[in-house]
């Protein structure tokens, strides 16, 4: 049995827009103002903290995009939607992020060999600083907002903002360190730590897209059903369960069960009884949209049942069963 889950609610995708485009415009002001930093101060630190902007802005761009392709309804050809382009983002982004850290990397080493020259480091301080304290209060915004609204792409862009601060935050470090003391080996030596900032950021974006990819499944979803049918068990709505299989993207969530029930049991009891079932599962997380698959069958053919995909230790399903079927 199968129940589409819920439309989307138009007042959180109106939040989700409004805060996409706010990113968009304050990526743009960022690569701008970081580039003039840079080209007034030729500074190393600062370079990296602009080419990690510039990842950042085509990212963002690419994130509305998949904001706006994920909310696209299901359709013959993608029966589940096209809200799976969530991690295609979150893994392009990623990527991006990951190549920058080797481009910092690499340039601060060249710099730490040459004999770069700075000039009004005072500037280009006040300006990357200045610009920093409007990526915090973005950054934060985009997280709140995200997980309110359970949008992994705009987490992912609130978290690249964030790493963006950093990245500033160590350009400033660098660049006054260099402009106080007279050292200008610093700005590169800070430099490079920024690349290795952002190469940690990158992999960590890219294991998020892995884990979203291989549908990995959240401990806390699986808990939260097993206790559901664990009460239907005790109930005796059902003699048993197995094969419980789920899978999430942001809100909507996916949950497939076998269900267990005394082979004398009529099928218009049994759909009852699924239905029931069903909506007990669905109340077990009502912040997600949940379509439940459940599949009917009488206790005595789960012997010949493979075990298929468990979602707990399969010894305690196999003791639950002998139980039931004891009973």
């Amino acid at each position: 049995m199968l129940e589409a889950p819920l439309s989307d609610d138009p007042q959180q995708r109106r939040v989700a827009w409004i805060a996409m485009g706010i990113s968009l415009l304050v990526a743009v002001l960022m690569l701008s103002g970081k580039m003039v930093a840079f080209f007034l101060t030729h500074s190393t630190a600062i370079f990296a903290d602009a080419a990690e902007s510039v990842v950042h802005l085509v990212a963002t761009a690419f994130a509305v995009f998949s904001m706006w392709y994920a909310q696209q309804p299901a359709d013959p050809a993608h029966p589940y939607g096209h809200r799976r382009i969530t991690y295609l983002s979150i893994g392009f982004e990623g990527a991006l992020v990951l190549s920058t850290g080797v481009v910092v990397v690499v340039a601060s080493v060249r710099a730490l060999f040459g004999a770069a020259q700075l000039n009004n480091l005072e500037y280009g301080v006040a300006i990357t600083g200045a610009l920093a304290m409007i990526n915090v209060v973005l950054g934060i915004s985009l997280r709140r907002i995200g997980r309110r609204i359970r949008s992994a792409v705009m987490q992912a862009n609130g978290q690249h903002v964030l790493a963006d601060v950093w990245t500033s935050v160590g350009a400033v470090f660098g660049a006054g360190a260099a402009w106080l003391t007279g050292r200008n080996w610093l700005d590169p030596a800070f430099a490079g730590l920024l690349g290795v900032w952002v190469l940690i950021s990158g992999v960590q974006l890219l294991r998020d897209a892995y884990f979203g990819v291989m549908d990995r499944a959240d401990p806390d979803h699986t808990e939260a059903l097993i206790a559901r049918l664990d009460d239907a068990v005790r109930c005796e709505l059902i003699a048993g369960y197995h094969q419980l299989r789920h899978r999430a993207i942001d809100d909507d969530m996916w949950v497939e069960v076998h269900l267990l029930l005394d082979g004398e049991t009529s099928t218009h009891e049994a759909h009852q009884r699924a239905t029931e079932v069903e909506s007990t599962l669905r109340a077990a997380l009502p912040a997600h949209r949940i379509a439940v698959t459940s599949h009917v069958e009488p206790v005595a053919h789960h012997r010949a049942h493979p075990s298929g995909h468990e979602q707990r230790d399969p010894r305690q399903t196999r003791e639950r069963v002998k139980l039931t079927r004891k009973s």
